[in-house]
């Protein structure tokens, strides 16, 4: 795989598939009334407007989040692919998303007021997130592997 914009291009789009997929068990789980609390879009948002000091709306809650999948995530994808372990492109995907719920719970929730890997919300909160991340990575490393005509690398 040669890296250049093309390939960027299509991390970007296999993370935004994988946040889609994210942000829809996200909420089936809250309209489940599992973790209602956990709600990484007015985390967001809250932490935007503190940091602003101004109110921030929710519609910049999900652009941040849909950004930090789709660009943040999906492009570090594209270009570290080479570098993550495992032999398929899902299995890396599982990599970087368990990668990015360890930075998750160790930054944005601990400065969130859910505390260190979101224990104030009790030990479900990791769990779930981390399952949530699971999904997320194996999402977006199928459908990178899709998006690159490669059917074997999406095998697990």
């Amino acid at each position: 795989m040669s890296f250049n914009v093309s390939v960027i291009l299509k991390g970007i789009i296999a993370g935004f598939v994988g946040t889609l997929v994210l942000t829809g068990l996200m909420m089936v789980k809250k309209n489940m009334g599992v973790l209602p609390a956990l709600d990484p879009v007015h985390m967001l948002s809250t932490m935007a407007a503190e940091k602003m000091g101004t109110q921030v709306s929710l519609t910049t809650g999900w652009i941040m989040h849909f950004a930090i999948g789709a660009f943040a995530w999906g492009g570090a994808f594209a270009v570290f692919n080479r570098a993550l372990p495992g032999r398929s492109q899902i299995g890396k995907g599982i990599v970087l998303g368990i990668g990015a719920w360890l930075l998750m719970m160790i930054g944005p929730m601990p400065m969130s007021g859910a505390g260190l890997f979101g224990l104030s919300m009790g030990i479900m909160a990791p769990i779930m997130t981390l399952i949530l991340h699971i999904v997320f990575g194996a999402v977006m490393g199928f459908t990178f592997a899709k998006l690159l005509g490669n059917p074997q690398s999406s095998a697990v």
